[in-house]
């Protein structure tokens, strides 16, 4: 029995207890299952396992739905058109195995459920799944009978057998379509044709990209015509994708502007390339179809990534199709507007809530810091405090712990529009400044988007901070001096008026934009030349905390003498106190009366608090953009399409049994594109529409 201390645990920061796979398994057999009238028993039909099995946030571009249904036929063992709680567990048990993409294909022509694959049942059900107008493939030709035997001596074939001749299944075919197509063989086909030969074989692995410009290839050498050679060396390159991303980006992050030429991929090859060289038609292929719409021949990722990256879409699917009118296009831009928009005010809701959170959690830190710079010297009798502990100490000791959070709503309340501002402006002015195509900024932008962030700010900073200041020396105040009335946030408000909130505005200014102008590069920097983030590595939360804190200690502690000029600026003089009439006589009054050691009053306590507050800030403000992306953002859209990794090497989120349920699919499309398509009825083939150039149905 659990112990209160673990009850109360598990209610504040949940339980990591994972359910149990029987459990598990059922409850998700029970979602999609239906009940048998006749036996009361419970089963999943085609359709509702291509519910259950069928990743929830595919997009069905390349892999269709439907095409799901293969699974059914391995996981339904009895051939009865349905799939029982045992069958699911038996299938759900089948996609944890490490090998389950090859075995789930072995078991697809495994008949008899003997571990054996006959020939004459592999062979059925390849002409009954493939289509009316596929490329011929030959059986008995000697790639084939390596496998499976000569015609009169085809052998069964083992698990291994059969997974090793897949492998190699998807190069015989281009082989074969090529001499089906060379027919007068002088080694070269028609780009059409080349361009049927890969969209019959390797529609499902490419991207849109790819299969849209196939018949470009033939512009790679002198000739009209596609050559064998040609063939080879794009297939070479496409399986071979892999590596060749890793190479692009190697070389990559070597070049200064993050783009490479052919050259430069040949370079990296050699270097990291250990059994496979690539020739120089395989850099040609890779660079042609990359460098389609960039003919200077330098390339970024994003003009790989339409290579590289099956799940690329040539175009956004706007519901009926392409923008063609006019009043589509306008909508079109209203749109984009309308998002722009609706994202500035995502970043300003997510920035309020991190900026808050971070506020909270440093502010104590943030009195003892106002009190210590509020602190003059230049009167016998005026040290209340030898240092921030004292200070602390002496806080707690005379208004009780919540005097540390005296001041702390109006805080939270005018710090969430501050940070928002913040944050909201560096990202959009980053935004503009950054290189679309390699992802860099020249770091003067940088400083100029921190400063730009910092200074926006002010217009929500001033009031809230001169209003905070005051109620944190409120406090000291009614222990020192008697009679002095405790003042509420509105009654400061109402009597400074509009003016009086922007009391030290300059000196506001001063602070804010150095503090942005340095903070945010540093907090960029540590965490991509520090910390490693990458496209391909994301950051833990204490990385980004610890990030947000280095990059807040020379920030903070290099504008403390704004800082405590501001302070003075803001803060009510007492009785025979000197009033401060400007920056400048601030500043020089500071100098004369107390010399420059008082310029960097709190500064320790400036860091402490300013350093940690912007880490939480930070940290927060990135969990929630992970966590909460706005709808239609690229973060939103890899959360709605998880199975494809995509470009950069990045592991695919989706759970590992959709995962191999989708790759299982593209070695069993790999015998033919049509498997697992929707047949129509024997002898009942499309002609067309009567009347517009068609017979009907035959």
């Amino acid at each position: 029995m659990a112990t209160v201390k673990e009850q109360v645990g598990e209610a504040l920061l949940g339980t990591t207890q994972e359910p149990q796979p029987s459990q598990q398994t059922k409850a998700i057999f029970m979602k999609h299952a239906v009940k048998d009238e006749q036996s009361d028993e419970y089963y999943l039909g085609e359709n509702e396992f291509i519910d259950a099995v069928a990743p929830e946030r595919e997009d069905y571009h390349k892999i269709k739905r439907f095409q799901y249904g293969i699974l059914f036929q391995v996981a339904d063992r009895k051939r009865t058109g349905k799939v029982t709680l045992q069958d699911w567990s038996n299938f759900e048990n089948l996609l944890a195995k490490p090998d389950a993409e090859y075995e789930i294909a072995f078991r697809l022509f495994d008949v008899e459920g003997t571990g054996l694959v006959k020939f004459d049942d592999f062979q059925k059900i390849y002409n009954a799944e493939k289509g009316d107008n596929s490329l011929p493939f030959d059986w008995s030709s000697e790639w084939a009978k390596l496998y499976i035997g000569a015609k009169d001596k085809r052998h069964t074939m083992t698990y291994p057998q059969f997974s090793q001749m897949l492998r190699g299944l998807q190069g015989e075919r281009v082989r074969q379509a090529f001499l089906y197509f060379d027919k007068n063989n002088d080694g070269y086909i028609e780009p059409e044709e080349f361009q049927r030969i890969i969209m019959a074989t390797a529609q499902h692995k490419l991207s849109d990209h790819l299969l849209d410009n196939l018949h470009t290839l033939c512009n790679i050498s002198a000739g009209s015509k596609i050559s064998y050679a040609n063939v080879r060396a794009f297939q070479n390159m496409i399986q071979q994708m892999d590596m060749v991303e890793l190479i692009i980006r190697n070389a990559a992050s070597k070049s200064g502007d993050g783009k490479i030429t052919r050259t430069d991929f040949l370079n990296e090859a050699a270097r990291i390339s250990r059994f496979n060289l690539y020739t120089p038609m395989e850099a040609d292929i890779l660079f042609h179809f990359a460098g389609l719409d960039e003919p200077s021949g330098r390339l970024g990722m994003t003009d790989f990534a339409r290579v590289l990256d099956p799940s690329w879409h040539t175009t956004y699917e706007l519901g009926s199709g392409a923008i063609a009118d006019v009043g589509q296009k306008a909508f079109s831009r209203t749109k984009n507007f309308l998002h722009d928009i609706l994202e500035s005010v995502h970043h300003f809701a997510l920035g309020s809530l991190a900026g808050a959170f971070g506020a909270f959690m440093v502010y104590p830190i943030d009195l003892v810091k106002t009190r210590m710079q509020n602190q003059r010297s230049s009167r016998v009798g005026e040290m209340l405090y030898k240092n921030s502990l004292d200070c602390a100490k002496k806080v707690i000791k005379n208004e009780g712990p919540r005097g540390l959070y005296s001041g702390v709503f109006p805080q939270l309340i005018g710090v969430a529009p501050e940070k928002a501002i913040k944050l909201t402006v560096n990202d959009l002015v980053r935004g503009k400044f950054t290189d679309k195509s390699t992802g860099k900024i020249w770091w003067p932008w940088e400083v100029f988007a921190g400063g730009a962030a910092g200074g926006c700010q002010v217009i929500f900073t001033n009031p809230l901070e001169i209003v905070k200041i005051r109620l944190q020396v409120q406090g000291e105040v009614s222990k020192t001096v008697e009679g002095v009335p405790k003042r509420s946030a509105i009654w400061i408000i109402k009597n400074l008026g509009l003016v009086g909130l922007y009391k030290g505005a300059s000196a506001c200014l001063l602070r804010d934009v150095p503090f942005s102008a340095i903070y945010f590069p540093t907090y960029s920097h540590l965490k991509r030349d520090f910390f490693g983030e990458s496209p391909t590595k994301s950051l833990g939360v204490l990385q980004m905390l610890t990030a947000g804190a280095i990059a807040g200690m020379p920030a903070a502690y290099l504008t403390t003498p704004c800082d405590v000029i501001k302070t003075r600026l803001q803060v009510e003089a007492r009785k025979g106190e000197t009033q401060y009439t400007s920056l400048r006589h601030a500043a020089k009054t500071i100098y004369q009366q107390e010399g420059f050691k008082a310029f960097f009053k709190g500064g320790p306590a400036r860091i402490m608090r300013s350093s940690p507050q912007f880490g939480f800030t930070l940290a927060g403000y990135e969990v929630l953009q992970k966590t909460f992306p706005m709808p239609g953002s690229a973060e939103h859209e890899a959360q709605k399409v998880q199975t494809e990794p995509g470009v950069g090497l990045a592991e695919a989120t989706a759970p590992l049994p959709y995962l191999r349920s989708r790759n299982a699919l593209k070695i069993i499309l790999d015998l033919d594109e049509n498997f697992g398509r929707p047949k129509l009825p024997q002898a009942r083939t499309w002609s067309g529409i009567p009347g517009f150039g068609g017979k009907g149905l035959a």
